[in-house]
């Protein structure tokens, strides 16, 4: 059985037109349970596809929830305006696409350094709350979220970014070379698993240029505050999962084994439970069958 792509879906969320992806019930006449709304990370030439081969192992494997796989503003097909974006930009466009749209409370699945915008999204539930159970992805360094960095290093930093040196970087930075080069060095646990696949969306994802924004973004740091008291507010169910083989961006983070991270990140949330699985750091990519399991386990626990 294959998974087609669904069309592309659109919504405006303050005068900006935003994309978005949904996986209908494979059974519609069945109970579908829980919908899950994916975030994707941020990074070159990254965007909802990200997540395409988590909707379709997630479907062959004969799990029936709807899928909600939005764009985030500056990525993919939603508008790139040119701003320095903080997670607070982002949970607010989230919010108004859970309000909106999916319009019931679901299983939100974050990858990566999007913690951040997870939790400002999460902080703003109060009635209805739309977050049932959240599931972390490769999520970052303990050391690393829960450090604070001054706010004039992220000004500075966005600042040559919004440069002609910042436009030549990110020119060189969509190169083919370049992306196997990171992915190699930063993402994936085997390089056989960096496919062509993989490099094409990519490529395809950096050709606009506008897309530098929310890049850039990331790139001057603006997520980068102290997190512990928030992940220790979280009320709902946690499931963190790890790779067997992660890695940090940061210094101080690349001490840190995945069981040291796997064990703070259950010591502060309330509701949390942890899992390590094959891979490194794009879990739902490059470990999709185990990943898939260990996330359908945890849906099905909230289903009960």
């Amino acid at each position: 059985m294959t998974t087609a792509l669904p069309p592309s879906r659109f919504y405006t969320w303050q005068d900006y037109r935003c994309a978005y992806e949904f996986y209908s019930p494979s059974q519609p006449m069945a109970d579908s349970g829980i919908p899950l709304v994916l975030l994707h990370p941020i990074g070159v030439g990254l965007s909802r596809y990200f997540w395409h081969r988590f909707c379709r192992e997630w479907r062959q494997t004969g799990h029936n929830n709807p899928i909600y796989n939005p764009d985030l503003l500056g990525c993919g097909e939603s508008e790139m305006p040119r701003a320095a974006y903080i997670p607070s930009d982002w949970a607010l466009q989230l919010q108004y696409f859970l309000q909106t749209v999916v319009q019931k409370p679901v299983i939100l699945l974050v990858q990566g350094a999007e913690l951040p915008v997870a939790l400002a999204l999460i902080q703003r539930q109060t009635k209805p709350n739309y977050i049932q159970g959240v599931v972390l992805s490769g999520p970052p360094a303990w050391s690393l979220i829960t450090t604070q960095t001054p706010a004039w290093q992220h000004k500075l930093a966005w600042n040559i970014l919004d440069s002609p040196v910042g436009n030549a970087f990110y020119r060189y930075a969509r190169r083919r070379q370049f992306l196997r080069s990171f992915s190699e060095r930063q993402l994936f646990a085997e390089s056989s698993k960096i496919d062509a696949l993989w490099l094409d969306t990519l490529e395809n994802g950096a050709v606009n240029p506008d897309s530098r924004y929310a890049v850039f973004s990331f790139l001057a740091g603006f997520w980068r505050q102290d997190y512990q008291d928030a992940i220790a507010s979280i009320a709902q169910p946690t499931l963190v999962v790890v790779g067997n083989q992660a890695s940090s961006i940061s210094r101080e983070g690349k001490a840190e084994t995945p069981e040291e991270r796997m064990a703070e990140y259950v010591k502060h949330l309330p509701q949390g439970q942890a899992r390590k699985i094959l891979g490194r750091n794009v879990l739902p990519y490059e470990s999709t069958p185990e990943f898939v399991s260990v996330v359908a386990e945890f849906v099905n626990q909230l289903q009960r």
